[in-house]
């Protein structure tokens, strides 16, 4: 029998996404599937006065109303020839439903995060939108941050470090973390908060790949027990090389490993990858940008 979507979703450590693939003018990029509600055609934008010079405006989708975002605007491309042939995906990130026009929409593709490069500091650095390039059969695209755009137009809708303030007075932990997370920007933010939280002793990874590594060599010293080293690790899903639901699964099943708690911290907790994460073993998931959430939920497994 074959396979349908949610046994796909379901499955423990394939470390494999699918993508559908869209051209804004002559360039191709990139989205995860798994942020994808639907895509439409495009309609007409109801325009919003002085509102970001990205937002187009707002369109009704059936009882939903959802701001447009001129993706082409935002990446500094040129504009659609022909507007009433383009597209609109619809994405749900970090609890929002937005529109992206788009020029044209591609099929999908299943690849490994293994075929997904991280982007070079000279290429990307803090201020691109890449959270990878993709090589398909001798063709490259680009793996959009969109939570980057997003951001970036409602500055709100990010982690922001002076959020720890409402949880008070806050004592300094001997605790050890680890921290997978792709993003520079959210890397350099989630270090200065969780030190604002008190945890200072915090090492960072730029993928799940990266941070397996780490934990491997951790595991394979017989002279001591991970443990002493690491009391939690925090995961993003979505990153090059390995993925945190791959990075998750591997952790589980080492035995020396096991026992250390696994947060995930990401844009893509819906219910189906919820269940993911429980089959997988993660202690929690949280969705971005609840940062104190993050925190008490670390509070509350290693304190």
């Amino acid at each position: 029998m074959a396979k349908t979507k949610q046994d796909i979703l379901l499955e423990s450590g394939t470390n494999e996404l699918e993508v559908i693939l869209f051209n804004i003018g002559s360039n191709v990029f990139g989205i995860n599937v798994l942020k994808v509600r639907e895509i439409i055609h495009a309609q007409e934008v109801n325009p919003i006065p002085r509102s970001h010079p990205h937002i187009e405006g707002v369109i009704r989708l059936r009882e939903e109303v959802l701001p447009v975002i001129h993706l082409s605007g935002v990446l500094g491309l040129e504009d659609s020839p022909n507007p009433l042939n383009d597209r609109f995906i619809i994405t749900e990130l970090n609890k929002q439903r937005l529109a992206f026009r788009v020029h044209e929409v591609e099929r999908i593709h299943r690849i490994s995060w293994e075929q997904i490069e991280k982007p070079d500091d000279l290429s990307a650095g803090e201020q691109a939108y890449a959270i990878g390039i993709i090589s398909i059969e001798d063709d490259i695209s680009i793996l959009l941050d969109f939570e980057k755009v997003v951001v970036e137009i409602n500055p709100t809708s990010g982690v922001h470090v002076d959020d720890i303030k409402q949880l008070g007075v806050r004592e300094r932990s001997e605790k050890q973390l680890v921290v997978a997370e792709d993003s520079p920007i959210l890397r350099r933010l989630l270090v200065d908060t969780l030190s604002e939280a008190g945890y200072d002793r915090v090492t960072v990874f730029e993928n799940g790949k990266e941070a397996w590594s780490y934990l491997d060599k951790l595991a394979s010293n017989e002279g001591s027990s991970p443990t002493e080293h690491v009391q939690l690790i925090v995961t993003d899903i979505e990153m090059p090389q390995m993925d945190g639901h791959h990075l998750t699964a591997r952790i589980k099943e080492n035995d020396r490993l096991k026992d250390i708690p696994v947060v995930i911290f990401s844009s893509l907790i819906t219910q189906d990858l919820q269940t993911r994460g429980e089959k997988l073993g993660a202690s929690a998931q949280i969705t971005k940008p609840e940062i104190i959430e993050l925190v008490q939920t670390i509070d509350a497994h290693i304190l």
